[in-house]
């Protein structure tokens, strides 16, 4: 080989060597920001699939908006489209056929594992999407409902509710402090009052606006009738200078 040869093979290979880290760093920076806008969405689809997902959709938010039959054939849009043209067999699955579990499936199940997923990618999405402080803990639970789908078709184990399984991920955000409402927030301090206590005094509080308002009313309608009275009765005439 000539020196030439030489380094040519060099610079080749210390160019490899950087697209390597440069793919490593990569890595690092999207795993480190879907762990911080996504995380359940990550930790139940993976940080690659779960960034398809986010940057076809066009953010979150649109993702979170869209219903889990939208989400199955994201990315097979020309697929889905042809077939409706042509009447032929729509396509199960787009960019989440890139996930363990739908290659993980039998062949007759795909199509069953795909609509399972796309429905937990949406619960997902959502929560992170609306929630203040999210946490990875549903996306866990997630991808354990999804372990359990997989056993239930090839052995027949009965998985968990989805109902079930929130409300085991919620008892456990309360035991830590957060509780899960409208969105996940810091538990309220001691010093606020309990909901059980403020039922009586905003009872109270309705009954006592309800007569204000009947009062007001009375009041309204007695004053309406004075005034038709005192324009039906008839006028004095006044006397005039003559008289």
């Amino acid at each position: 080989m000539s020196e030439t040869d030489c380094l040519q093979i060099k610079r080749f290979s210390e160019r490899c060597v950087e697209l390597i880290n440069f793919r490593e760093s990569l890595s690092v920076y999207l795993k480190e920001r879907m762990n911080a806008v996504a995380p359940n969405l990550a930790c139940l689809i993976g940080d690659i699939v779960g960034s398809k997902l986010i940057s076809h959709a066009g953010g979150l938010t649109n993702l979170s908006k869209y219903p889990a039959s939208t989400i199955q054939i994201l990315g097979a849009e020309k697929a889905l489209f042809r077939a409706l043209k042509t009447k032929g067999k729509t396509p199960k699955y787009g960019l989440i056929f890139n996930s363990t579990f739908i290659g993980r499936a039998n062949q007759k199940n795909k199509g069953r594992i795909s609509r399972y997923l796309a429905n937990k990618c949406a619960i997902a999405s959502r929560v992170d999407c609306f929630s203040e402080n999210p946490t990875s803990k549903f996306g866990e639970t997630l991808k354990d409902q999804m372990e359990e789908r997989l056993k239930f078709l090839s052995s027949g184990t009965k998985p968990r509710k989805n109902k079930d399984a929130m409300n085991e991920v919620i008892e456990e955000l309360k035991k830590e402090g957060l509780f899960f409402g409208d969105k996940v927030r810091v538990a309220k301090t001691g010093d606020e009052p309990e909901e059980a206590d403020d039922e009586e005094p905003k009872k109270d509080k309705k009954k006592k606006d309800k007569k204000d308002k009947k009062r007001k009313h009375s009041e309204v309608a007695e004053d309406s009738d004075d005034e038709v009275k005192e324009a039906e009765k008839p006028k004095k005439k006044k006397k005039s200078k003559k008289d």
